[in-house]
């Protein structure tokens, strides 16, 4: 297992955070979102099925550091998601053997800028604006795989200022962990402690500054961010 991950220190030294957007569902209640994880460009690449996403270093943010809106942005959303971390680097990774590279998980929420993704889709833009502002991607503690029996089968809760907006399950993932390893890998290397974010459940919704976001991933992990004002003011 890779070491310093119980402390998410190694985004300083050029932590990778892939992410998956899908036109449909991504799990099988959800109406409106998507897959997650990321690379370090800015670029979208178009595959059947999924829309594989990438973000800067700056989107990560651990508890204790508040979530920005970005400046002129009007529907920021929430998306409670369970992470993948991995541990061993691999190049086009056979789904049977996908789950020796996961060092661990974490729960994340993958802020969305709702009005800046409809102004890109209408245009027919890259989501960079949208997914990958600062401070977009809060995660929780580092979980070793150890501890997790069964990842396709965790109960994940997302809370704004104590109301239940979220409340799904991974087994309801269109895609399982090993399938999206494997097929990442074919066209990028996968490296220790990338995260992999696998899609969210139904119930997204909007927040405002001063709103306080929970997150639960069964009796695993619970997070908690506030949502501060946007950057550069209005």
């Amino acid at each position: 297992m890779p070491r310093c991950l119980s402390k998410l220190t190694l985004l300083k030294q050029g932590w990778q955070i892939w992410a998956l957007e899908q036109p449909g569902p991504c799990l099988v209640d959800d109406s409106e979102e998507l897959l997650w994880g990321n690379l370090m460009s800015l670029k979208i690449h178009c595959v059947p099925g999924f829309c594989l996403l990438t973000e800067p270093a700056s989107s990560y943010i651990t508890e204790g550091t508040p979530i920005k809106i970005p400046k002129g942005c009007t529907s920021l959303h929430h998306e409670i998601e369970l992470g993948v971390v991995i541990g061993q680097k691999g190049t086009d990774i056979p789904e049977g053997s996908a789950m020796n590279h996961v060092a661990g998980y974490v729960l994340a929420l993958d802020m969305t800028a709702r009005d800046f993704q409809n102004i890109a889709k209408k245009k027919g833009n890259p989501w960079d604006l949208a997914k990958g502002f600062d401070t977009s991607c809060p995660v929780g503690k580092f979980i070793p795989k150890d501890a997790v029996s069964d990842p396709h089968n965790l109960e994940l809760w997302c809370k704004v200022n104590g109301a239940l907006k979220q409340n799904g399950n991974t087994k309801d993932m269109i895609f399982s962990i090993p399938y999206l390893i494997s097929y990442i890998s074919q066209y990028f290397t996968l490296e220790p402690n990338d995260i992999i974010l696998t899609g969210t459940p139904a119930g997204v919704s909007g927040v405002n500054a001063g709103d306080i976001i929970q997150g639960g991933l069964g009796n695993l992990a619970e997070i908690e961010f506030k949502v501060a004002g946007k950057v550069g003011g209005s």
